[in-house]
């Protein structure tokens, strides 16, 4: 396994105390469990705890990329999203692709692990391995493009993704 395929820092993100932490990636994982999804669930297996309610804010939501995210390979735009399920009380994932998963790559982190509950509408502004909480009751009601637009007047950045 080529180190030089991660970012090497996983951000663990806990909402209730707004606070976060970076934590290395765990090379014995990446090598073990090939891939976003794989290692997405190594950490969900490793962070949730038997009867955890999956709409309470003990559960853990993953999002995850792989070695080749952010590369010119096929389909390297995609992330996983993984969490204990509300159906069924075990494995939920989902897939998505466009500019966040190579963006977040290249803010230096392999993945995101978030936890707890913000007690008023909170984003996270990710940029260049630094982490902000931001204030997002003004963006409540808002379309996707509104949503777009006002996040980068706030940021005053043109050139930000949302």
């Amino acid at each position: 396994m080529l180190p030089y395929a991660y970012a090497g820092r996983i951000l663990h993100v806990d909402l209730t105390a707004r606070k976060y932490k970076v934590e290395p990636l765990n090379f014995v994982y990446a090598r073990k469990y090939i891939g976003g999804k794989g290692l997405a669930a190594r950490y969900l297996f490793d962070l949730s705890k038997p009867g955890t309610d999956p709409l309470g804010p003990e559960n853990v939501l993953i999002i995850m990329t792989g070695p080749l995210t952010g590369t010119l390979a096929p389909a390297a735009g995609k992330y996983c999203v993984v969490t204990k399920s509300p159906l069924t009380g075990i494995w939920l994932d989902s897939y998505a692709g466009g500019y966040f998963a190579p963006e977040l790559k290249y803010a230096g982190f392999d993945g995101v692990v978030i936890f707890g509950r913000a007690a008023k509408p909170t984003y996270l502004f990710i940029d260049d391995g630094e982490v902000e909480f931001r204030d997002a009751e003004g963006l409540m009601g808002k379309t996707t493009s509104e949503t777009d637009k006002a996040v980068k007047e706030e940021l005053g950045d043109e050139t930000i993704k949302v």
